[in-house]
């Protein structure tokens, strides 16, 4: 892991504290009890500290790198264009759920499912974006 670190890899991992975020949301919203659910808790909770860990190593990396000015001049259109999606799809939520009283949990996992759609979205856009030097 001695390559240079890009903002493009930064950004994709997003995408993977999104999925430990539904994870975790599952973890603490789930109402059943199965015996290989200690199991999984443990697995996500050792992946989550190495992950960590080994991100912390990355980013401590990246910023001791010279910088792409276009590349980050990208990724703040990016997260202007995902500011106003996560806007239209919180709204929509909230709204679905007190005119057709959804249970809250149900909307915390519409949120955390939000949330992750947003990060591939983001990577997606910034990759095409980035690709393109616009």
């Amino acid at each position: 892991m001695k390559t240079k670190v890009t903002l493009k890899e930064l950004v994709g991992t997003k995408i993977i504290y999104a999925v430990l975020l539904v994870s975790y949301y599952w973890m603490w919203a789930r109402r059943d009890w199965h015996d290989y659910y200690e199991t999984v808790q443990m697995v996500v909770g050792i992946f989550t500290i190495v992950f960590f860990l080994l991100q912390a190593g990355r980013i401590r990396r990246y910023s001791k790198e010279e910088k792409d000015e276009m590349a980050i001049r990208n990724l703040h259109r990016t997260d202007a264009a995902g500011l106003k999606i996560m806007v239209v799809a919180v709204s929509i939520i909230a709204f679905a759920s007190a005119i057709f009283g959804i249970e809250g949990r149900i909307t915390g996992y519409a949120l955390v499912a939000m949330i992750l759609a947003l990060a591939v979205i983001r990577f997606i856009l910034f990759s095409i974006m980035d690709s393109k030097g616009v």
